[in-house]
This record gives structure tokens, sequence and C-alpha cells, in this order.
């Protein structure tokens, strides 16, 4: 294997935080104060902050769309391997994305070994593999038009099956662990299928990816409201993937995206059961506004996010053995450099985390015990308010990473270097 190489030099990283080191000891060393007189060690939280794992997604690096226009940038990645080499510029300036979650066929290539060879070589590796049989792939034999694992036609199902087989091996190339699987499958017209035949039809196909995956492996079943069958979905919310994921067996899950439910759902009580019944798979992390908007994580409603972390945080001290959901942003960026979103993203998801680490976890025990409705939800607030920022950068330092991550990747002018090196993308329809 080749040796590690770095596309943003330590020497450059070095610079950069040189800059701005005394500020942060500053602001770190005050609220190393503040959190004292509360009873919370910083470093401790420091700690644990940096050990936080984002996956990123293959896709998110490039420039998405809408269903009706998508503008491309200059600089984009044309290829996985380019988009690989966006992934770790993310990942050496923030040092909480190690991975790396493929789409294939998107990202499928001759050599996945080559492929893997290339990820080590950039200081990432994979995470879950993500099957697509929501769109037709060029040159298929069968269109996926009327679904794919619940389509009425057995051949149909057979190659939706026989791609997701394909997944796994190709993952075991890669090195991973898990493969997520979500379907486009569903209604657009009452009358249109039989809601309980295509249920049936879909735990049978599921049940013959689930028999072939490797001892050590998961399968996330992913869930979604609606889109792109509108008036119904094969496994449209978490009660649904929870049956398919108690009847598939053990190594079934459910990865909850936090855009694909209903308005207002209560998405922290889905983590809570979920990881009750031991089904907490992962996460899909990004926001939304109107629906399955895959907007940044925390650019709108930045307090569900602390409140999903809350119960996380809980989940894990209650059952620490079984606790290991798989994390991952999810994001469609539309008019944002992908990079920067990214980057944004992950500093979104980390301060959620470490607000909810700093919740009084016995006070607030005892406030709900006690019925005291207004000090129980003080106690959250009073963590939520928090600014952790010196304690994020204090821990992407420490690892090697950026005090400032936005700031470090607009002075390395990478995309103007790619826009001169990568060729262009076209405009479009689509999502990606």
């Amino acid at each position: 294997m080749s040796a590690r190489q770095d596309l943003i030099s330590a020497d450059f990283i070095a610079r950069h935080n040189a800059q701005r080191v005394a500020s942060l000891q500053d602001e770190y060393e005050s609220l190393r104060r503040v959190l004292h007189r509360r009873g919370i060690a910083i470093d401790a939280v420091t700690q644990r902050a940096a050990k936080l794992e984002l996956a990123l997604p293959s896709w998110g690096v490039g420039v998405g769309g809408t269903r009706f226009a998508r503008f491309p940038i200059p600089g984009e990645p044309t290829s996985v391997l380019e988009k690989l080499e966006d992934c770790a510029v993310v990942q050496q300036l923030c040092r909480i994305t190690p991975s790396v979650s493929p789409h294939l066929p998107w990202d499928k290539i001759g050599d996945a070994r080559a492929m893997r060879e290339r990820a080590e070589n950039l200081g990432l590796r994979f995470d879950a593999v993500n099957s697509n049989t929501f769109q037709d792939a060029p040159g298929q034999a069968l269109s996926y038009r009327h679904g794919s694992l619940s389509h009425t036609d057995p051949a149909v199902r057979a190659q939706a099956i026989a791609h997701n087989l394909e997944c796994i091996r190709i993952g075991q190339a890669l090195g991973s662990k898990a493969i997520t699987v979500w379907i486009g499958d569903g209604s657009n017209f009452p009358g249109q299928q039989s809601l309980a035949g295509a249920l049936d039809r879909y735990l049978e196909s599921a049940a013959q990816i689930y028999a072939a995956l490797p001892g050590d492996w998961r399968m996330l079943l992913e869930h979604k409201l609606y889109e792109p069958a509108f008036y119904s979905t094969v496994i449209s919310d978490w009660g649904s993937s929870i049956l398919a994921a108690q009847q598939l067996g053990p190594q079934a899950q459910c990865l909850v995206d936090l855009g694909h439910h209903a308005p207002s759902v209560n998405i922290e009580q889905i983590v809570a059961r979920l990881h009750r019944f031991g089904k907490l798979g992962g996460f899909h992390f990004n926001d939304s506004k109107y629906g399955d908007d895959d907007l940044d994580s925390g650019s709108i409603n930045p307090h569900q996010l602390f409140l999903v972390f809350n119960e996380l945080v809980e989940a894990e001290q209650r059952k620490p053995r079984d606790f290991r959901p798989a994390y991952m942003i999810d994001q469609s960026h539309n008019v944002t450099d992908p990079i920067e979103s990214l980057l944004s993203s992950a500093e979104a998801i980390c301060g959620a985390y470490v607000r909810a680490l700093l919740v009084d976890r016995d006070a607030l025990s005892e406030y709900q015990r006690t019925n005291d409705v207004m000090m129980a939800f003080q106690t959250l607030r009073r963590a939520y308010n928090v600014d952790v920022a010196p304690i994020l950068a204090v821990a992407r330092r420490e690892a090697g990473g950026a005090i400032d991550p936005l700031a470090a990747y607009r002075e390395t002018g990478w995309r103007a270097r790619m826009a001169r090196e990568r060729r262009p993308t076209a405009a479009g329809a689509g999502i990606v």
C-alpha cells in the first residue's frame, strides 16, 4: 500500500491554527470555569467530542439539485476517486469524518480493492454501502418504474435482490460492515397496488438479502414517508421499519433519516423507542423546513438536533453494550460549496452532541420523577444555551485539524484549484 497522502499540508493547518490558538485558549479556559461551577470536567467532554465519528456520503461532495434543475459549480468531482479527495479534505480539516458511505451503482468501479487502497491512502475508510433500486441504471434489463423489491414481477424482484447482493460483495472488498436498503416502492393512486401484497413481497425479497449478510454485518432499513411514491410507500415510517427488522432477524436494524417523517413527528421519541427494542441502527443527518428537503444539518431546527442527541446520550447510558448507531450526513447541496456545507454540518452535529453531554442527568432524572415540568425543561435548556464552540475547536486542533475549518478551507484555494484540474460537469434535472 502506498504512503499516506495529505491533500492539505500539516504545515498549512499549523500556520492557520497559530493565528487563532491564543484566543481559543482564552475562550476554552473561560468555559472551563463556567462548567467547573456546574461540576463538569471540560477536558473529559472534549475527549468524547473528539471520538464522535460521522460518515460522509460520497454523493454529498457533488452539487445536488431539485426535481427541476441542477446547477453545477466549477471543480466538483466527476468520479468516485475525485469524491474521495474532497471527502479527505473535509476529514483533514474537521477530524470527525473518517469514513465514506458509497452509493452503488453511482460509485461502482472495476476494482473495488483499488478504491479501498486509494481511500486508505487518503486517510479514509468505508462505512455502509447504499444500494440503489429507485432508479434504472444504464443497460439495466428490467425497469423499476413500478417498484423493485416489492414489484409484482418476480423477475424484477430477482434483479433488485441481485443488485443488493452485489453491493454486499463490493462492500466486503471495500471493508464495509453494513448495507443500507432504501426503496422508493409504493403507489401514486388508490387501488394501484395491494398494500398488503406489496409489503409481503418486500419482506420476501429482503429476507433473501438478509440471508446473504456476512456474520459481522448489519442491514439498515431506511423508511421514508413519501416520494417518489406519493399515495403510499411500502416502508413509510418507523413502525413499518421496525416490524420488518424484527421479522428479518437480529442483524437487521432501522435507519432514521431526519427528513423522512410526517410534519411535527417527534423524532427524538422514535429514537428512544427504537433503542428500547434493540433496533436503533443509525442516522442520516440533515434538516428540513417543508419535507425531505435534505438541508444542512442544524440549519433550520438545531434544537431538534440537540433533543435527538439528548436521547442518544441517555440511551448509551442505559444500555452501553447495545449502543452502536451509525452516523452519516445525508444532504443535497444545491446553492453552496458542498465541502463548506459538510464542514458546517459536522460542526452542528458535534455541537448538538456536546450540548447533550452537558445535561445534568441526575437533576433531570429527579425532576422527571417528581413531575417538576419547568425545571426538567430548564435543565435541558441550560445545556442547550452553552456556546460549545471552544470545545469543538480544541478537539479538532488536538486531532490535527483546523481551529476554524471553513476559514481554513477557503484559505487553501482548493475549489479554485480543482476548477482548473477537473473537467466540468453538466447541468441537468435531478437530485444528483
